[in-house]
């Protein structure tokens, strides 16, 4: 459901964004690429954080041909703790500031995977990881104002549970549970970070973003079918169900630079399916909102991860 009345958000309305350094995890491919792209094209200095370095930097080459922004790379494994550790250290000693982190990378696995870790991969790869290198590199948001954390989620939390008995499907894996319930963790992660960024009375905020669903290489492992139905050359019959990464990185990228966007705000098309559309300030399901559930996902997170953030609860 849409809660604001504005519409048809575009490109044209992003700010100058000179001055401001952002890093965007997962941005040397589709959507997390396309939010880098604009913003770069804004005058941001953008940081490229992923995990294969060769490809990053061909990403960062690209940015750079189409304007003349600085574009920098990060190696980053978002499923392993030693990466995320190694990464926030090297982007701590670079950067004693940073204006907008966001979490932008995540996967799908259609066969049950564990990390390095002995994390279930998806969890690990959409929440774990993300929560562990947004505490190691927050404080450097902490005094800066207009500062933002985003995180990007998926109309897929609609059918997510949060089963803290088996947060790593111990007892069975299908990965469409796995993957919902990682996105719901993201929306959860958001709004808990939202309710301890406000407390503390800092000029930081967290908000949530979902780009609907969207023509990229996400679903590359997914079974047949499904690549079949995404491949771009359907793309005439199937307009009303895919947009393209372009459109689909609106969403982040408003929720990253509209100066209207409030703490705790989730952008993505609106609608009543949210599927295709200019991003507008949508609704997430009530189980988002469990404020219970928000903080013992949160515990446990520091638990699994050995991460505490700078922010008390």
């Amino acid at each position: 459901m849409t809660v604001s009345t504005r519409r048809r958000w575009t490109s044209a309305d992003i700010p100058d964004q000179r001055g401001r350094t952002a890093v965007i995890t997962g941005a040397n491919t589709g959507l997390g690429f396309q939010t880098a792209k604009l913003l770069a094209q804004h005058g941001a200095t953008v940081i490229l954080a992923c995990r294969n370095t060769g490809r990053a930097a061909e990403a960062a080459a690209r940015i750079s041909a189409s304007s003349d922004p600085t574009v920098r790379t990060l190696q980053l494994d978002l499923a392993s703790l030693a990466s995320i550790r190694r990464a926030a250290e090297q982007l701590r000693a670079d950067h004693p500031r940073l204006d907008l982190l966001i979490n932008n990378a995540g996967g799908i696995r259609p066969q049950y995977a564990v990390t390095e870790d002995g994390f279930e991969s998806t969890i690990a790869t959409n929440h774990l990881g993300p929560f562990a290198f947004t505490g190691l590199v927050l404080d450097r948001l902490l005094t800066v104002p207009g500062s933002r954390v985003v995180t990007v989620g998926s109309i897929g939390h609609r059918r997510g549970t949060i089963d803290f008995d088996d947060l790593h499907f111990a007892r069975g894996y299908r990965y469409q549970h796995a993957y919902a319930q990682s996105k719901l963790a993201n929306l959860m992660f958001t709004y808990e970070l939202h309710r301890r960024l406000a407390s503390a009375g800092v000029p930081t905020i967290a908000v949530a973003a979902h780009p609907g669903n969207v023509r990229t290489g996400f679903g590359r492992e997914m079974p047949l079918p499904v690549r079949v139905m995404t491949h771009p050359r359907l793309r005439t019959l199937t307009w009303w169900l895919l947009q393209s990464p372009q459109k689909g990185a609106l969403a982040t990228t408003r929720a990253a630079v509209d100066p209207d966007v409030r703490g705790g705000d989730y952008y993505g098309p609106p609608g009543r399916a949210q599927f295709t559309g200019y991003p507008d300030r949508v609704r997430s399901t009530a189980g988002s909102h469990d404020a219970a559930a928000q903080r013992r996902l949160w515990q446990e997170s520091e638990r699994l991860t050995g991460i505490t953030y700078p922010v008390a609860d």
